[in-house]
């Protein structure tokens, strides 16, 4: 089995079959990332793999110092054209509401997260589903992915005040959704 440092020299290379294991290795967790956005499986596999010819394309701009915390770089690194390749797909849509619902399969078991956790995570994405798509954008990379309004005002080309104000509408929102027994629950994020 190849280590990472060696998988990434290959992906440089065009090896297909290390760009092949790169590609099934992080496919869940590229999934993960932009169904975060997109919510029509067919649209988001799409998307996926978008970012991954993005990936392949741009792996000479992927730099690490050394293999210590490599794979947690490469991810981020990864999550970022996700993230890009996501908004440029609704942005390209106009933010038209998307119809589907969520497959199972890409609710891959997280060794790292409780079953509490993982159920919670499930809980809070099928409430995200239900905003309207720009309101979700903006909670999605202000929450989520931890970009400043200016970045989301860039990147969705919108002004800074309404970036805040659908993060503000979005967690009006959400706070009505999100409910245990009769209940409401405070959604507090930073």
């Amino acid at each position: 089995m190849k280590s990472l440092p060696e998988i990434i020299e290959g992906c440089l290379q065009q090896n297909q079959r290390d760009q092949k294991y790169l590609y099934e290795r992080y496919y869940g967790y590229c999934l993960k990332v932009v169904f975060r956005y997109i919510f029509r499986y067919d649209k988001a596999t799409d998307v996926v793999n978008d970012g991954f010819v993005k990936i392949f394309g741009k792996m000479d701009h992927f730099h690490y110092e050394s293999s210590v915390n490599l794979e947690m770089i490469l991810m981020g690194w990864m999550r970022k054209i996700m993230i890009n390749t996501s908004i440029d797909w609704l942005r390209k849509s106009n933010f038209l509401p998307e119809i589907g619902v969520i497959n199972d399969g890409i609710w891959l078991e997280d060794k790292s997260q409780s079953a509490d956790n993982s159920l919670l995570y499930k809980e809070l994405i099928l409430e995200i589903k239900k905003l309207p798509p720009g309101y979700r954008a903006v909670f999605n990379m202000y929450v989520i992915d931890g970009f400043t309004h200016q970045e989301i005002a860039d990147r969705l080309q919108i002004a800074v005040g309404t970036s805040k104000s659908n993060l503000s509408k979005a967690r009006g929102l959400l706070q009505k959704f999100i409910k245990v027994g009769d209940k409401e629950i405070n959604v507090c994020y930073m």
